[in-house]
């Protein structure tokens, strides 16, 4: 066990101080506006070069610094959560490798060197899923990985797609792209690659599904490293797809995913599910913004999205442990009188996650909706936009009032224990960037600060949907599902909005459940039929026949040459005969 976390106590130093180098360096970039690229030429080949590119501008070494932040502290979490696992060591392994796998994805400017960050991440995070061994993590651990291969396969198509420029660098040929209408396809590849890997629409079931993984896993892969990928690579292509049609119907498509989740969150009775859809709504708003044209935007909010809820699924994990390794928050109750800083951790998250000011949240958030209300869209873009605002202090508020509020409720008979100052060591790092990141990257990012002109109402809508949402919070955490079926006046109504809009019927059991039944119909019919039969089998029993034939004549038997000896008498008499 000292191995173990001797190999733990390594990894999170180790990682702490990279984050903080990296940090130090973003601070001189940014200051001199620098971009440093690398290249270094593995193979040639009639004129096409595979080569190994590394891009370290302020964007990368920034997402680098969080990553590896958030990365640091969920080891460290880990030392304490697994601690009953006996191979520990595997488990850090798994998660430094799915943190390499990252970091090749951020610093890389080459479609190729994208594409092995981009499939590490896909493999790795599939490890991780699968780690507790049983039906439902390998059921979600296939759903993750056959999801986010279809995103793997739109980023070779763009591989090949980009050899008619004769580089993969693609930062170089955005103008070209952008100016040739024929090249719009790889625009829509990575549109495609992006919602695949960021869980949009229709791809969206994919992401509560893989809360069968251990929590910390949940606290890396779901704030700051997997989900983010696509929306990542679309800010890198950002220039190429500003001007599509694409871009629209992405806007679209995010917009409904962040009412989805929204809606979804308020049905759900899963503590992990609960956070993971509020990953799934922030996502949409983060895809959003990109299709609205504001990279930059979008960047900050992913940033300070990754600090809090990370520390959001952190304390979930010691939420989760503390109630005996369940997830029904129906079952919780006043836990702040038994675990109070790990219960004003999660307040602060929640409520960073809600925009409350001067937390994290706040700076992206309000600047986000600011920006929509100044924007030229239509009415049911902003509609969208603020019913999902109000749905996020809805559920927020909700999970505050049945984790915080009122009785005990798992037994009768219950053993609680003392905080774990190793888990509550983490989470304090990850509070403090919860609390102050928002304001930090605002003056770092933003060369001048936004100022935005409104009407009074439209510069309020923001508190007025906030408010409603936190009364239909406080009203909805006294009913349960039954009563919300009484409200609703429709079962069916609620079942379909209980169940992400069927999403996961048509993902899970409908698409891949069909392409599954259909290759096992294909390897049955053909590949074990037809084809063994008139190929590999086929051939081995013509032959296998002959062959006994044939030794059955070379065995020199008196009867086979008496035999023929009487036959070709017989011929040549007959011969004879008719001569």
């Amino acid at each position: 066990m000292n191995k173990n976390y001797c190999i733990c106590m390594i990894s999170f130093f180790f990682l702490f101080f990279l984050s903080m180098i990296f940090f130090i360096f973003m601070i001189y970039f940014i200051m001199n506006n620098l971009v440093v690229f690398f290249e270094w030429e593995i193979i040639s080949f009639s004129s096409m070069n595979i080569v190994m590119s590394i891009l370290f501008d302020w964007m990368s070494l920034l997402f680098m610094m969080f990553v590896l932040l958030i990365s640091s502290v969920v080891i460290y979490y880990s030392k304490s959560y697994m601690s009953s696992e006996l191979n520990l060591n595997r488990f850090i392994m798994l998660v430094l490798l799915f943190v390499f796998s990252m970091l090749m994805l951020i610093i890389s400017p080459n479609i190729i060197s994208i594409l092995l960050g981009w499939d590490g991440l896909g493999l790795v995070s599939y490890c991780l899923v699968i780690y507790y061994q049983n039906i439902k993590s390998y059921n979600a651990g296939m759903l993750t990985a056959l999801s986010n291969r279809i995103g793997d396969v739109f980023i070779l198509m763009v591989i090949s797609w980009m050899m008619n420029y004769g580089s993969w660098n693609y930062l170089f040929y955005m103008n070209f792209m952008k100016n040739d209408v024929e090249m719009k396809i790889i625009g829509f590849m990575i549109i495609m690659a992006s919602i695949t890997k960021s869980a949009q629409i229709p791809f969206s079931s994919w992401l509560p599904a893989a809360m069968a993984a251990p929590t910390p896993v949940s606290a890396l892969v779901h704030s700051s490293t997997l989900v983010t990928a696509g929306i990542y690579l679309l800010i890198r292509f950002n220039e190429l797809l500003i001007d599509m049609f694409f871009f629209k119907i992405l806007l679209l498509l995010s917009s409904l995913t962040m009412f989805m989740a929204g809606v979804s969150a308020n049905y759900e009775f899963d503590l992990k599910k609960i956070i993971a859809l509020s990953t799934l709504s922030q996502l949409g708003l983060m895809m959003s913004i990109l299709s609205m044209g504001l990279p930059d935007l979008a960047f900050f909010h992913l940033l300070t999205h990754a600090m809090f809820k990370a520390l959001l699924f952190m304390c979930a994990g010691v939420i989760i442990h503390m109630m005996n390794d369940t997830q029904d928050i129906r079952m919780m109750g006043g836990i702040s009188c038994y675990i109070p800083l790990t219960s004003l951790c999660m307040n602060i998250s929640n409520m960073a996650l809600c925009g409350i000011p001067f937390l994290a949240g706040f700076y992206s958030k309000d600047l986000v909706l600011e920006m929509v209300s100044l924007s030229s869209l239509n009415i049911f873009i902003f509609m969208l936009y603020y019913i999902s605002t109000g749905l996020t202090m809805f559920y927020s508020f909700r999970l505050t009032m049945y984790l915080m509020v009122g009785d005990f409720n798992l037994m009768s008979v219950y053993n609680l224990y003392e905080e774990d100052y190793v888990k509550l060591k983490g989470m304090i790092i990850l509070l403090m960037m919860s609390v102050v990141s928002g304001g930090i990257l605002m003056w770092m990012i933003f060369s001048y600060p936004y100022m935005i002109y409104l009407p009074l109402n439209l510069k309020l809508m923001v508190i007025y949907v906030s408010l409603i949402g936190c009364f239909m919070g406080y009203l909805i955490s006294g009913m349960n599902i039954h009563s919300l079926n009484k409200l609703l006046k429709t079962y069916n109504l609620s079942n379909f909005l209980c169940l992400m809009w069927f999403l996961p019927n048509l993902s899970t059991y409908g698409l891949n459940y069909f392409f599954l039944n259909f290759g096992q119909k294909l390897l049955k019919n053909i590949d074990l039929g037809w084809g063994e039969m008139y190929s590999g089998q086929g051939m081995y029993m013509i032959m296998k026949k002959n062959t006994i034939f044939y030794n059955f004549l070379h065995m020199m038997n008196f009867k086979i040459y008496l035999f023929s000896f009487v036959f070709w008498m017989f011929i040549v008499l007959v011969m004879f005969m008719l001569n």
